[in-house]
């Protein structure tokens, strides 16, 4: 089964809860792609094909204030219980049945959260770059947030880019392909005063209550993990503690030295779709 070579946007309503836009790839079960903070559904599988070729659907969508999505309306937030809710907008409409989860970072985190809610609703998850302990944050992680939405709101791009400058410790050969990176997906985004406020919100609110919880998730999990000199906002360690509590949890990565699978649009996808081979997982076998 081969996947349509253009995605189809969708756009689900508004009203109480914000207009989100998306777009869906391929014809067969849906594979939904949850992006992170300041990033865009762009900044999952970095636009692969592979999966929606295989023969899955890539159901893909900017979250609440990011990307071309909408913000919270009066009243609203931005914590993991409007992100679930938003998540659980677009699988009512765009991903029926059993899809499998695929997030990065805030994504993966509003996965695993969503995951543990509705256990038997899901064929699986992969979760990319998770930050979280389920602990309350650091007050230096909180104004480390700050900093940056502070930056984003007086300055725009450019001010948001001078405050992650000074907070950015990667390893000099990668600092100017992340600086590059961050730059680019910056300028994706048509509210950034709301994101701002998206970022302050998320850095107070927890996915769940501590990694125990993550022992009651019997799902199949791929848990992708980076290593620290190219990407150290999202620590290994972290990445290889949630695989050792998630009961049915794999976990990968790039080699040392090498550039993060989790920017490795077509190598990810690759790697994800040889999973789904292992946990016997196939579009042929799933209705769409």
């Amino acid at each position: 089964m081969s996947g349509s070579a253009e995605a189809a946007p969708f756009e689900l309503g508004g009203g109480r809860a914000p207009r989100l836009r998306g777009e869906a790839l391929g014809s067969g079960p849906p594979i939904v792609l949850l992006h992170g903070v300041t990033a865009t559904r762009r900044y999952v599988v970095h636009g692969s094909k592979t999966l929606s070729r295989a023969g899955w659907r890539l159901v893909s969508y900017d979250a609440r204030a990011h990307g071309e999505s909408d913000p919270a309306p009066g009243g609203g937030g931005y914590g993991y219980g409007e992100l679930r809710s938003d998540l659980a907008r677009v699988l009512e409409a765009q991903a029926p049945g059993k899809p499998l989860l695929c997030g990065h970072s805030m994504g993966c985190h509003t996965a695993a959260s969503y995951a543990l809610e509705h256990p038997g609703g899901l064929a699986g998850v992969v979760l990319i770059g998770p930050v979280s302990l389920g602990l309350p944050p650091s007050e230096d992680r909180l104004a480390y947030w700050d900093r940056l939405a502070d930056g984003l709101e007086r300055g725009g791009v450019e001010g948001f880019m001078r405050a992650y400058e000074r907070e950015l410790e990667v390893a000099g050969e990668w600092r100017e392909v992340v600086w590059r990176i961050t730059t680019d997906r910056m300028r994706l985004h048509r509210h950034p005063a709301a994101l701002a406020q998206a970022m302050r919100e998320l850095a107070r609110s927890l996915p769940f209550d501590g990694l125990a919880e993550l022992e009651a998730l019997e799902l199949p999990a791929l848990v992708v993990a980076s290593h620290d000199q190219a990407d150290p906002p999202h620590p290994r360690a972290v990445a290889e503690a949630w695989a050792e509590r998630l009961p049915q949890a794999e976990l990968t990565g790039e080699a040392p030295g090498e550039s993060p699978l989790a920017w490795q649009g077509g190598r990810l996808s690759r790697e994800i779709a040889a999973w789904l081979e292992r946990i016997g997982l196939s579009p042929g076998d799933r209705e769409a």
